[in-house]
């Protein structure tokens, strides 16, 4: 992977007198880099300086020069950098990942330890940036399947260091958990993490049928971690937390609120 600049980090490259320090890779790691006037030298290559270096765009090297990590196919999909290094990512301007008080990775790790990983067989069902599955893999997971919908967020993801490589127990397919959830077997996986868009772009993923199908294919007793967000009910006049509970009961969970989603157990 080539470097990754920030605002931030250009600004630190060009104020920069012989060499300087910074991480290239959002925060991962840190390492040292050699200025001139032109530019910086990392890794025996040079690279220029940029003419506009934007805030809140994270650029990658394309070969040529740096770009904005960025698609738009019919959304503007876009990794956008965070004060805690891991970034989030917006649709169409809509951030899709929690940053104002903490890490996304971090609130990643919070809701994968409610479903306790470890030795089981996990379906992931809207990867996204792939944190879910990264803490995971982290937490000795048996086995992560992973769905994402969009190939324009995968292709972040190919970009983003904070994202999980696949490897033999980590898959990643680029189809619409909405219509493969019926093929898969039942009782076949032992935890399910379920972070779907909210409701006005895919109700679908909150219907009473997709539902029955992930009580379905969960093992009894198997833990599910539903993200709701915590919309304003006053506002969108509806209480979504408490629907999905609701629809999660009558689909054979025991169901309660935790934090900005619900904790499932399957009867």
């Amino acid at each position: 992977m080539g470097p990754l600049l920030t605002l931030t980090v250009h600004k630190a490259l060009q104020s920069a007198t012989a060499r300087v320090e910074c991480s290239l890779d959002l925060d991962r790691t840190k390492t040292t880099v050699e200025v001139d006037s032109t530019g910086w030298i990392w890794q025996g290559r040079h690279y220029p300086f940029m003419e506009n270096c934007k805030d809140r765009t994270i650029y990658y090297w394309d070969g040529e020069s740096f770009q904005g990590v960025s698609r738009y196919s019919n959304s503007l999909i876009k990794l956008v950098p965070t004060e805690w290094g891991a970034p989030t990512f917006e649709i169409d301007g809509i951030k899709m990942l929690p940053t104002a008080t903490v890490s996304p990775y971090a609130d990643a790790q919070r809701k994968v330890n409610l479903i306790q990983p470890q030795g089981k067989v996990i379906l992931d069902t809207c990867g996204g940036l792939g944190y879910f599955a990264a803490w995971c893999l982290q937490g000795q997971a048996r086995q992560v399947i992973s769905y994402e919908k969009n190939p324009d967020v995968i292709w972040l993801r190919s970009l983003n260091p904070w994202s999980p490589a696949v490897a033999d127990n980590f898959s990643l397919t680029n189809a619409d958990i909405a219509e493969q959830i019926a093929a898969l077997p039942n009782e076949s996986v032992d935890a399910i993490l379920h972070d779907p868009p909210r409701f006005g772009i895919a109700g679908e993923l909150y219907s009473q049928n997709f539902y029955n199908h992930l009580a379905r294919v969960i093992r009894r007793k198997g833990k599910l971690f539903h993200y709701t967000g915590t919309p304003n009910r006053l506002t969108s006049g509806r209480d979504v937390p408490n629907e999905v509970a609701t629809r999660l009961r009558q689909a054979g969970f025991v169901a309660e609120l935790n934090g900005d989603g619900v904790l499932a157990v399957k009867k």
